[in-house]
């Protein structure tokens, strides 16, 4: 009998099978197969907060195919990522397989390499309970807050909202920032920049300082004024000379955080294209047999430690001496030490393989796989090399009673600069003062005053707001991208090239929160449950003790807000169009859907009719829409666009990605089997049907149209067959198959 190794992705399964003989047999679960329900709470609030799980619909036959495997293994190895998230999704394996915690094999490996995974098959443990507490913690807290929240939305903003924990939170600090940026007053403030020659006529200039007392602030013309004239005819002279050699250390290699905000700065990647392509190479890449075959590219990606493996670090001295030079290797290792509580369980992001140059591998690799592979093997290797030094020279200048001050620098020993570049590094090294003598008086000195205005703070990129993320706590590494994916496809926040920019959705949702949920959107509390959330995993709190306290002080400001709105109407009026509905002469409203904006009839669900907002022939004119659609290639959210052919997806990032969706064939369906888009296609013939976007990942297919409607028997997707109108069931071992279930 065969073993049977359970991983979470399909990729990472066919790499693990090709490092494990004919004995094992891997499958992947796509994730999580059990989850609350959709059409309620799924948490018994007067019952210790007990969880009702459910198996996720249409993975029916995946769990059977599952049971079916596990049946026939001599032994069953739980392989799920090696994180808080994949604990939990052991776990419910277990559950479904009817596997006791006591007696599963759970393994986990921080890198997908053969030798990782061989001795992870050696060393199997149960199932971490406290591990999956915490998660379960932390996802009933934002159930209880999504589906006790929502419903209030609706109610005093507007229809179709969702709310959640620390999107809120998110939402607050942009629409702060924004009101900061639209209060801020410039102020007047003068610099002088004075030019001069040494006594070889070789220029150089210097910069005003102030006086033997200290600094002094030039806040307006007249105090230029007052300095000129005390300086004119006067000639300035070499006070001081101080020659220094600076040490730059390298930086730490890439937590989840710092890849995140590099990627953004370097690449110009997105947070969820980042960590799309850095799945994809953990989980595995056909590297050629000249490399290796399938292998994981670098370790897990989701992380907030700094530590390296002994091994790994000895590799990376071993690497660095035999291509740059002892002197390029530090005497000790350097080692990193993790601020705070960060969880320790996994290491910092490097290379699994230091040898595996990015160049060896580029023609395996995509672009994007590329760049991102050889960002983090640069600040790997980077962050174990000798530090870069420089020639730093400063110079103080005197002139009637007042000091100006040059500095420059020259870089002497590049060190670490060899592989990564820090910004700005490159550019501080060509700063160069020529020789200058102490008491050496400079001669042509001329003066040139500047006026300028102090700026407002600037608006968040997602590199600065997951900055302030870890600098305040919020959310975790491995909840960064999502979050912000989430304010910007729920409306709450738009992009402006790369900042972020809330609406005026996000403002009103925002001051509501303030005034009646004061602290879900307060930077310390929700840091602190963070906090608490960990703690479940360490056994300092249980999952109920923190839900209890969390959800005694929640209940009391949901009951006092629903009794102060009771009387009042929503606080954002649906948008009104010129169109009349033809069907009952109402006039039309926008509305936003999964693929953009369209008009709607106000009086639904008695009236149902909707119309496209890109019949007004100015189509191809309109700037691009938001959808909460995510392109195939890059990861990159998709937006709509308007040619000559009407309306399409294309993915945002253009010209660097050119991937497009045809608008006709999107059914606005999820894949019963991986939650990805339907699209329509047609068979040769021009016969139509339906197929998963995500093929051939996913393989799903139909000749009839999926709904998202589901069958109240056996929970699967309810069909519309060719020809019909009412969407039936299609399972042949329901008892409704055929038929149109009733409506309830």
């Amino acid at each position: 009998m065969a073993n049977l190794v359970i991983v979470e992705s399909p990729s990472k399964a066919s790499t693990i099978k090709s490092y494990l003989g004919s004995n094992y047999k891997v499958m992947a679960s796509v994730g999580h197969v059990r989850d609350l329900p959709k059409s309620s709470l799924g948490i018994d609030l007067e019952n210790n907060f007990e969880a009702h799980y459910i198996n996720i619909r249409g993975k029916g036959d995946l769990i059977k195919e599952l049971k079916k495997e596990a049946k026939n293994a001599s032994k069953i190895y739980l392989a799920t990522d090696p994180d808080r998230e994949g604990e939990a999704i052991s776990w419910h394996l277990a559950t479904v397989l009817g596997i006791p915690v006591e007696d599963t094999r759970r393994i986990t490996f921080n890198e997908v390499t053969k030798t990782a995974v061989k001795e992870a098959i050696k060393h199997p443990r149960s199932i971490d309970m406290e591990l999956v507490h915490s998660q379960q913690a932390r996802r009933l807290l934002d159930r209880i807050v999504g589906y006790k929240l929502s419903p209030f939305l609706w109610k005093t903003v507007r229809g179709g909202l969702s709310a959640g924990r620390v999107q809120s939170v998110a939402t607050r600090i942009l629409v702060e920032r924004e009101r900061e940026i639209a209060a801020f007053v410039p102020k007047e403030y003068w610099t002088i920049t004075a030019s001069h020659k040494n006594a070889d006529g070789v220029p150089f200039s210097s910069k005003f300082y102030g006086n033997a007392d200290g600094k002094i602030e030039l806040s307006s013309s007249e105090d230029v004024e007052k300095i000129r004239a005390a300086l004119e005819g006067q000639s300035f002279i070499v006070e001081s000379i101080k020659k220094s050699i600076r040490r730059k250390n390298p930086q730490a290699p890439f937590t989840t955080s710092s890849l995140l905000q590099d990627s953004a700065r370097k690449l110009g990647f997105q947070a969820h294209r980042t960590m799309k392509v850095a799945q994809e190479l953990y989980e595995g890449i056909p590297l050629g047999a000249e490399n290796g075959g399938v292998r994981g590219l670098i370790t897990y990606m989701r992380t907030d430690s700094l530590r390296i493996a002994a091994e790994a670090q000895s590799a990376a001295r071993t690497f660095i001496t035999e291509h740059y030079g002892n002197e390029y290797c530090p005497e000790a290792p350097r080692v990193y030490k993790t601020k705070g509580d960060a969880q320790d369980a996994h290491e910092a992001i490097r290379p699994s393989d230091v040898t595996l140059l990015p160049a060896a591998v580029k023609k395996h690799l995509s672009n994007d796989q590329f760049k991102l592979y050889k960002l983090i093997w640069e600040r790997f290797v980077a962050s174990q090399m000798q530090a870069a030094e420089y020639d730093t020279v400063a110079v103080v200048l005197s002139s009637a009673g007042y000091l100006f001050k040059a500095n420059g620098q020259t870089l002497r020993f590049r060190g670490y600069l060899s592989v990564y570049s820090d910004a700005g590094s490159e550019e501080d090294a060509a700063v160069t003062l020529p020789p200058l003598k102490e008491k050496e008086i400079l001669t042509d000195n001329t003066l040139l005053p500047e006026q300028h205005f102090t700026e407002p703070p600037p608006r968040y990129t997602e590199a600065s707001l997951i900055d302030f993320f870890k600098e305040k706590g919020i959310g975790r590494p491995s909840t960064y991208a999502q979050i912000i994916t989430t304010i910007v496809s729920r409306g709450y926040v738009k992009r402006d090239g790369k900042s972020l920019v809330p609406t005026s959705l996000g403002e009103v949702t925002t001051d509501l929160m303030i005034e009646y949920f004061p602290d879900i959107v307060d930077y310390e509390f929700t840091a602190q449950m963070e906090n608490d959330l960990d703690s479940v995993s360490s056994g300092e709190n249980t999952m109920n003790g923190v839900l209890s306290k969390f959800y005694d002080k929640f209940k009391k400001d949901l009951d006092h807000a629903l009794t102060s709105t009771a009387e009042g109407g929503p606080a954002v009026a649906a948008e009104t169009t010129d169109l009349v509905c033809e069907k009952c002469g109402a006039t039309m409203i926008v509305r936003s859907g999964r693929f953009g904006k369209f008009a709607a009839c106000p009086n639904y669900p008695a009236c149902k009719n909707t119309k496209s907002l890109s019949d007004d022939r100015e189509g191809d004119k309109k700037e691009a829409e938001p959808t909460d659609m995510i392109c195939e290639k890059c990861g990159a959210p998709m937006v709509a666009r308007y040619g000559k052919y009407g309306k399409f997806y294309a993915c945002s990032a253009f010209p660097q990605c050119k991937n497009i969706v045809n608008a006709e064939n999107a059914i606005d369906v999820p894949c019963p089997l991986c939650g990805k888009e339907i699209v329509m296609k047609r068979a040769k013939g021009r016969t139509v049907f339906y197929s998963c976007s995500g093929y051939p990942e996913c393989k799903f297919s139909s000749w009839d149209r999926p709904t998202k409607e589901h069958c109240p028997a056996c929970g699967r997707n309810l069909y519309v067959k060719k020809g019909k109108e009412i969407p039936v069931c299609l399972n042949k071992d329901c008892a409704l198959f055929g038929k149109e279930p009733e409506k309830s």
